[in-house]
């Protein structure tokens, strides 16, 4: 039994464009279904969605049969939960809230085995290593990782070139929400001062030879983004994509009181 590549990585090196969805339902059965849709990636959000290790692991079960790639965003950057995800076999990890490149460097030393890094050694209980089956798997595991670092904070706009720089880092996030915030400008993405500093980052992670990677939910913002050579782009949150459709669905017979509820002439469910 080989270990299993990482095709995401990559691509990345190639600077082949990527596209990707956001999970946050914390569900195998709807990642599954997530996962044949035709995305190159998703991303299992264990900061801002009612995941756990637990809860991680079945949806890399669910996601394993098909041709997409997982990566997982833990809610913070702890030695600790690194070796548990990566043990489970995530491959792929994106740290929120980075700053420093101390801290990034911390973060790529528990992506590696000793002596390099300081990942626990316990491949014998690893889905990772499909327990100990895929031959020298702690002597092969460490380029199959892939580690992205999220910059959000001004600080982390302030430190973005040192941090890029850091050898184990493949790729650099730019999460808009927080960085609107961060900002002063709130709710508000799209204002001219955020657009100037994602589009700014984009070019310095580029510069520093990584990988930029960044979430638009808006067609013309995310085509805009990989013009400027964003390589890894969520294009939308299943979250929000179930919560537009059932609410579009509703709204169309609730805004028109006499339209009749649409039933099938058995009286069977659809």
């Amino acid at each position: 039994m080989d270990i299993l590549k990482n095709a995401f990585k990559a691509a990345l090196l190639k600077r082949e464009p990527q596209y990707g969805l956001w999970l946050g339902l914390a569900d195998s059965y709807s990642a599954e279904i997530c996962a044949g849709a035709g995305f190159d990636w998703l991303l299992i959000d264990g900061e801002h969605a009612p995941n756990d290790v637990r809860s991680i692991l079945t949806q890399l079960q669910a996601m394993a049969a098909y041709p997409v790639h997982p990566i997982v965003r833990p809610p913070v950057g702890e030695v600790r939960l690194i070796k548990q995800l990566l043990d489970i076999g995530a491959q792929s990890l994106l740290i929120p809230l980075v700053e420093t490149a101390e801290q990034a460097r911390l973060l790529v030393s528990a992506t590696r085995y000793p002596p390099v890094g300081v990942r626990g050694v316990g491949s014998a209980l690893a889905r990772a290593s499909r327990w100990n089956r895929v031959p020298n798997y702690m002597e092969s595991a460490d380029p199959e990782i892939c580690l992205m670092v999220q910059i959000e904070t001004r600080k982390g706009l302030e430190q973005l070139n040192a941090i890029a720089a850091v050898d184990g880092v493949d790729g650099v996030f730019i999460g808009p929400a927080d960085l609107s915030a961060a900002l002063g400008h709130r709710g508000n993405a799209g204002h001219p001062d955020v657009q100037s500093a994602i589009e700014h980052s984009i070019a310095r992670i580029r510069a520093a030879g990584k990988a930029p990677g960044i979430i638009a939910t808006d067609e013309t913002l995310a085509r805009r983004y990989l013009s400027l050579g964003c390589s890894f782009i969520a294009l939308g949150l299943d979250v929000s994509l179930l919560a537009r459709a059932t609410q579009d669905l509703a709204r169309k017979f609730k805004a028109s009181p006499g339209t009749p509820a649409p039933s099938n002439a058995a009286g069977a469910p659809y």
